[in-house]
């Protein structure tokens, strides 16, 4: 049994377990980092990268065939489904293999490979063949997709998006079971790509929209091209001569459909199970997982963290590589400078068209004294020019003036969310932001027309 002894032991090598390594290097640690499957980070493999690939070659395929609004028209064309398979694993292969080769350039006496789980709060079992003592032990083990139990039975031709990516041609039939950023990237992105795509959802909800109007207006744009059934439950599913038999109550009726295959996209869970967090000291919740203050990422009277995806922070990859760092922070430090662990601004986008985005203080918390500029991407020049005018821009600001957040559907909104980030996090107000340059003709102008709409409520409220 081989007996390693460390300052900082760090479960899981994705982004979180990455930084965190990087970062305790920096601080001159002893660090140990385990990992059990392959190397290559979530994003790379199966997540923000690979979607990426595929949501480009929708968007080719949907400016062909919208082409003709231009006066462009194309007789005749086709997808190759084969090839846009093709192509998506070659390039998601060249990101993984960069992640790869990141890992690779580690000191070898820093990794040891296998599954680990904990002999205390100190201590931690590695397969059956490595024993670490630590002083900190990070926890970035990541998340599972979800699952939904009356779907169980389907079998392989039950998939998450861990496996869309891997296939070797588009299917004819998809059913995707959710209506949240996954579930409406891979969906539009299939349905443009050709696959007759169906999505269900147990709520109204839609890519985290919040604000009413907004979410009234997305589940108007997006069911000109999607079938969507909102407050659908699937009651249970079989396999069928290779196929997948979906039972459904919707709008007080019993649905049986076939589908090649049914995408669980309602969600991931943190992957904390097989741990023995009962060897530790830790207290667990109702469900079972360590109970973790928010703003250290410690697990509540241990020496233990939790970062990236199954800390309490938003699963998004620049929130791992933050959990990353403030771990070992925390860990190394201490008591350490408040000012260098603060949160970045919140930030968060879905890769839909038009996309969805949303900046600092959502809507459901802000206060109720705020304003909110509006602006409509119908009338707005360049999205027109672009025919690409649907959505809106909501900008909030308290009665001082300040700007505390942004919720927005509408073309390439993914910049305007990084300008009102940025903003955000240097805490400007309206007149301020007013005050910057706006070029013509671009989207920001919409922007523009949004925070003055916000300032004219300003000024009424001062006068």
């Amino acid at each position: 049994m081989q007996q390693i002894s460390c300052d900082v032991a760090i479960i899981g090598a994705g982004t979180a377990g990455m930084t965190a390594y990087a970062s305790a290097k920096r601080a001159g640690q002893r660090v140990v980092l385990v990992e059990g499957g392959p190397y290559g980070t979530m994003c790379a493999r199966v997540g923000c990268m690979p979607s990426k690939l595929l949501i480009a070659a929708a968007e080719a395929a949907h400016a062909v065939s919208e082409a003709g609004v231009f006066g462009v028209n194309v007789p005749s064309w086709s997808i190759d489904g084969q090839a846009v398979m093709q192509r998506l694993r070659h390039e998601r292969d060249r990101f993984v293999q960069s992640v790869i080769d990141d890992v690779d350039a580690y000191d070898a006496a820093d990794k040891v490979q296998g599954y680990a789980r904990f002999l205390s709060n100190h201590r931690l079992q590695v397969g059956e063949h490595t024993q670490i003592q630590a002083q900190h032990i990070i926890v970035a083990t990541g998340s599972l997709p979800v699952r939904p139990k009356p779907l169980l039975a389907l079998g392989e031709r039950l998939i998450s998006n861990d496996d869309v990516f891997d296939w070797q041609d588009l299917p004819q039939r998809v059913l995707v079971v959710g209506a949240g950023a996954i579930g409406l990237e891979l969906g539009q992105a299939l349905c443009r790509l050709g696959v007759q795509v169906s999505m269900v959802s147990r709520s109204t909800s839609l890519a985290g929209l919040q604000h009413p109007d907004l979410l009234a207006l997305g589940h108007r744009t997006f069911a000109t091209e999607l079938d969507i059934r909102y407050g659908a439950d699937v009651l249970g599913a079989e396999l069928r001569d290779g196929q997948a038999w979906v039972s459904l109550r919707y709008q007080d009726q019993e649905l049986s459909e076939s589908y090649d295959f049914v995408l669980a996209a309602a969600g991931r869970a943190p992957q904390l199970e097989g741990l023995q967090w009962e060897q530790t000291t830790a207290q667990l919740d109702e469900r079972g997982r360590p109970v973790v203050d928010p703003k250290t990422l410690q697990v509540v009277g241990t020496p233990i963290y939790l970062a990236g995806d199954v800390s309490p922070t938003r699963a998004l990859q620049h929130e791992a590589a933050d959990d990353g760092r403030m771990s070992v922070r925390h860990a190394v430090e201490g008591q350490a400078n408040p000012s260098l662990l603060s949160r970045r601004s919140p930030i968060a986008i879905v890769f839909s068209d038009p996309q969805v985005a949303q900046v600092g203080t959502v809507y459901k918390d802000v206060p109720q004294d705020i304003v909110c500029g509006r602006m409509d991407f119908s009338r707005q020049g360049r999205a027109r020019v672009m025919a690409k005018n649907k959505g809106r821009v909501h900008v909030y600001a308290l009665a001082d003036g300040r700007f505390v957040g942004a919720e927005m559907l509408g073309p390439q909104v993914e910049h305007l969310a990084h300008l009102l980030a940025w903003a955000h996090q240097q805490g400007l107000t309206v007149e301020q932001m007013l005050a910057m340059p706006f070029y013509h003709p671009v989207l920001e102008e919409g922007l523009r027309t949004a925070l003055r709409d916000a300032q004219q409520q300003l000024r009424q409220l001062a006068s």
